[in-house]
């Protein structure tokens, strides 16, 4: 009986993930829930101390206790702080990349899974009311068939129960690829690029902020700073990877 469960498993995982490693390419492990082997799994760690505070960004060294980088100590964020899964290096990067452009669905699932740690470990959860994904325009998420930062809102309030919040906050303005744009470009390219249908929702609540990256924060800060208009206190962001 237990061998065929076992038989079963093995077949059912194989119809979801790809033989291969979704990463490396190489033969991974059959009857394991994952698309990538276990060498590239432990490639996909969560980001150690030391860590600004503010923008998770990772430094090297023997600094102790919580500090913020020279980039944040004199920036007006209208987010509290970020919170990130891992590092955007290596196998992160090339299963965000997959995941956001090829739509290669099977990465999923260990991108939300940094993300939930980091979210378990460093957000508050009972105090939190709603989660809100970073819309994509109307047109660019045709394009793409699905909105990323949406599908991992959704996974995060199955394992964190909090109310999603999809639609209100919504992109108005197709933008430029940010990933192509300096830090002064980015910020001005997503000026002005999102507006929410109706504040009262965001009256007085504690929002998480959901999106795939953060890099210089310059559209989840524009995001944040519409939300804060519409009358919510507090706006954390979570994303899956620290550019």
């Amino acid at each position: 009986m237990l061998a065929a469960i076992k038989q079963w498993w093995t077949v059912a995982v194989g119809l979801v993930y790809p033989a291969n490693c979704a990463v490396c390419k190489r033969p991974r492990e059959s009857d394991v829930d994952s698309a990538l082997c276990a060498s590239c799994r432990g490639q996909m760690r969560p980001i150690p101390k030391p860590f600004c505070e503010r923008c998770n960004q990772p430094f090297e060294g023997a600094i102790t206790g919580e500090f913020q980088c020279s980039n944040c100590v004199d920036k007006e964020y209208c987010f509290d702080y970020a919170v990130c899964g891992c590092r955007l290096t290596g196998v992160a990067r090339e299963c965000v990349h997959q995941f956001k452009y090829q739509r290669a669905l099977w990465v999923g699932p260990e991108l939300a899974a940094l993300m939930i740690a980091a979210a378990r470990e460093r957000i508050e959860w009972q105090k939190v009311d709603m989660v809100v994904p970073v819309p994509l325009f109307p047109s660019r998420q045709r394009e793409r068939g699905f909105n990323q930062a949406e599908w991992l809102a959704r996974r995060l309030v199955r394992a964190l129960p909090a109310p999603l919040c999809k639609g209100n906050l919504r992109r108005i303005r197709d933008t430029n690829n940010q990933a192509l744009l300096n830090a002064a470009e980015r910020i001005e390219n997503v000026s002005g690029a999102f507006a929410v249908r109706d504040p009262k929702p965001f009256l007085q609540r504690r929002v998480v902020l959901v999106d795939d990256v953060f890099t210089t924060g310059a559209t989840t800060n524009e995001c944040a700073r519409v939300l804060r208009s519409a009358g919510a206190v507090s706006v954390i962001v979570l994303t899956v990877g620290r550019g």
